[in-house]
């Protein structure tokens, strides 16, 4: 084994995950640098011994070690209780920022060809909805808890600056639903304004998710960086592969403190494996992205430049349209060998610059206030009454309180009180507000246990909510008519 040897955890996956890999580190050899992969398993073969993650204990032990991984595609559970093992690993190292580079291929025809895309998706990783956390409030309503720091947020917008500025990128774009979800979505934007004259030398814009997504179809190649949060960085992401061929040519990397994840982002295609005809393009751009990380940046250029080498010449797999006959996986994988040392005549190579990492730290992240209060409570109730029924029974429960009822909603409508006939359909979970009297009072957390008491003898109430300010604003978003 050569002394310069770079270990690194290998994760070959699940359906087309093995063909891949083994393309992606036959390519790698062949570029000249030498790794020791250690070989470990997570995803559908783990979930079937029972291993309730999806990742075992090896697995895990091998990327502390190593702290890089480059990984095949894993299958994920839908629709029952097992975690995704990518959303498990994702948790595990907090690998917080995923990067998603899209570009124009040679070769790869879509409705974009000629209009020179190059776009990086930026997603923050580790939070959102991908925190996994669901309650069924009733039998027939379910909840989702959307996460979002301060932290993350912040973590997020430097790595997307600090990649521009290593990619020699010019415009940063923070694409949020802060119109809609103003304390959430609306975190990301105001940390990115926060941030963004630290950057002069970068274009900062904001943009809403939803006309970055009509954009992008009319007139993608103004973006340039995209950084959004983890739901709407996993459907933008997606749609951006669309633009430039498909997910069979889109790599990723996942960024962490302390392990960096390398993958192709399609699926583990279950249909053709073993078959010799998946398309290794992504997983060999997401191990030069690899390779960049771990210093070795001309074996990445290498690489690069062979794969669109490799497309220029004609050669294609079965995803990419043409009538020539398509390529197998590993006659692919060989064709790119051929092609390591030649140069593409439509796309240099990079100058990259080493992406500055946010720094971690061991300390619990705290936003400090001059001042707090409790103003109020909303209590979730399951209940079959109409909205003014509920409403006078939850008036004597608090009568001879210090709180007041102020407003009971049903599938985010106000449906008490209302001042028309509006006909709203109804489901078994309301959201009761109750505000203080005195508006400048602290509600306390005893007359909260005190309260719920009261109303759980008549009602079944399946979790609270304190309505906070800080430093004399509202902590909550305001009730909808």
């Amino acid at each position: 084994m050569p002394f310069n040897t770079r270990k690194i955890t290998v994760i070959p996956g699940d359906g087309i995950g093995p063909e891949v890999i083994a393309a992606a580190l036959k390519v790698v050899e062949a570029a000249g640098v030498a790794l020791d992969p250690d070989i470990q398993q997570a995803g559908a073969s783990c979930f079937a011994k029972g291993i309730e993650t999806g990742v075992p204990r090896e697995t895990i032990e091998s990327i502390e070690k190593t702290k890089v991984v480059l990984k095949g595609p894993l299958e994920t559970p839908i629709g029952y209780g097992n975690k995704s093992a990518n959303v498990t690993l994702r948790t595990l190292f907090e690998t917080f920022g995923n990067l998603r580079p899209v570009r124009e291929l040679p070769g790869v025809h879509t409705p974009f060809t000629g209009r020179n895309l190059d776009i990086v998706i930026v997603r923050e990783n580790v939070e959102d909805l991908y925190t996994g956390i669901e309650y069924m409030q009733t039998p027939g309503v379910a909840q989702a808890l959307k996460i979002i720091s301060h932290t993350g947020c912040q973590k997020i917008v430097e790595l997307a600056f600090e990649f521009a500025v290593a990619a020699g990128r010019k415009r940063v774009h923070c694409a949020t639903k802060a119109n809609i979800l103003k304390l959430t979505e609306g975190m990301l934007q105001h940390t990115f304004e926060e941030i963004a004259p630290r950057y002069p030398e970068i274009e900062a814009k904001h943009i809403l998710i939803d006309n970055c997504a009509h954009q992008l179809a009319m007139r993608p190649e103004q973006f340039d960086v995209i950084v959004t949060t983890n739901m709407n960085g996993d459907i933008l992401s997606d749609l951006t592969s669309g633009l430039t061929g498909g997910l069979g040519f889109a790599p990723s990397a996942n960024i962490g403190n302390g392990a960096a994840i390398f993958e192709a982002v399609h699926g583990s295609a279950p249909d053709i494996a073993g078959k010799n005809l998946a398309n290794p393009t992504a997983i060999i751009l997401s191990a030069a992205m690899m390779l960049r990380h771990i210093g070795e940046g001309a074996a990445a250029d290498d690489i690069e430049q062979a794969v669109l080498v490799t497309l220029e010449s004609g050669i294609r797999s079965g995803d990419m349209p043409g009538t020539a006959k398509p390529t197998g996986t590993i006659e692919f994988a060989d064709a790119i060998i051929s092609n390591l040392g030649r140069e593409s005549t439509s796309k240099g190579a990079r100058d990259f610059r080493a992406v500055k990492i946010p720094a971690a730290t061991s300390e619990v992240q705290v936003v400090k206030t001059q001042s707090r209060r409790v103003t109020g409570i909303d209590v979730f109730i399951e209940s079959s009454l109409q909205p003014a029924e509920l409403a006078e029974g939850l008036k004597d429960v608090v009568a001879g309180t210090t709180v007041s009822l102020q407003m009971i909603g049903n599938r985010g409508n106000t449906v008490y009180p209302v001042e028309d006939d509006r006909s709203v359909t109804l489901v078994d979970q309301y959201r009761c507000r109750f505000m203080k009297q005195d508006r400048n009072d602290n509600l306390t957390n005893a007359e909260i246990l005190s309260l719920l008491t009261k109303i759980g003898e008549e009602h079944i109430w399946m979790h609270v909510e304190k309505l906070q300010q800080f430093d004399g604003v509202d902590a909550f978003s305001r009730t909808k008519k």
